[in-house]
């Protein structure tokens, strides 16, 4: 199957059609539009700094069921300690910098790239992305970010200063969500971090299908917060 490029035109083709690999698409902007019409359909942006802007949609599809988290006793350790506390979006742009350094770090040509960086601001300031801080004390030690439609979050990346630190804020982030009623954490790609977690492959074609019906709810748009004992809030 062929890969096809965009136009101005506010549109995607079909995601069945990508390619093996998962490539769908190259070229078209990261405006806000295009972004929220792209994670709608099932499909995200992933290039490297020297690279057009590609648009994937992988089959088969790593997911997270909030009702599936699995929390090693470590990590639940960890988070009952209380020697991290948790917040949501009040660090947007220094969360989306630390995972962009990591990457960077291990991952030389790393995709978060000063466009990616400046178009997930614009969507935070839009209400549609967001940001889970871990910190201990005034510090921060580690966090992910992501978008959310919906009741679908999708996990765009984590970084950590601090041991698990990103990896306890994954946790909390989850049990929150699914208080709130979420009922799918799209994960993109399969890696077996994530799988760690009771994340597991299932088919595009299933995905979608639960993508759907999860849009079909209000989307949460704006400032979010924990609620104490569970959920999460507009701020």
């Amino acid at each position: 199957m062929p890969v096809f490029r965009l136009t101005s035109e506010l549109t995607f083709p079909p995601p069945h059609l990508a390619i093996r690999e998962g490539l769908l698409a190259v070229g078209g902007d990261l405006s806000i539009d295009r972004l929220a019409l792209a994670y709608g359909q099932g499909i995200f942006p992933w290039y490297a700094e020297d690279d057009p802007i590609l648009w994937w949609s992988p089959d088969p599809r790593l997911v997270l069921f909030p009702h599936e988290l699995h929390v090693s006793r470590s990590l639940r350790r960890l988070i009952n300690k209380g020697r991290l506390s948790f917040t949501l979006d009040r660090a947007f742009g220094e969360v989306i910098r630390g995972c962009a350094a990591a990457r960077g770090e291990n991952h030389p040509g790393t995709w978060i790239v000063p466009e990616m960086i400046s178009a997930y601001e614009r969507l935070y300031g839009a209400g549609l992305a967001h940001s889970v801080e871990a910190w201990r004390g005034d510090e921060l030690a580690g966090g992910l970010y992501g978008v959310s439609l919906g009741r679908t979050f999708y996990g765009e990346s984590m970084f950590t200063r601090v041991s698990n630190a990103s990896k306890a804020a994954l946790v909390v982030l989850v049990q929150h969500l699914q208080q709130t009623g979420f009922d799918l954490i799209d994960c993109q790609v399969t890696t077996p971090h994530l799988k760690q977690f009771g994340a597991r492959e299932i088919p595009r074609a299933h995905f979608l299908r639960t993508l759907r019906r999860s849009l079909r709810q209000r989307t949460l748009r704006g400032r979010w917060d924990f609620i104490p004992g569970g959920g999460i809030r507009l701020a």
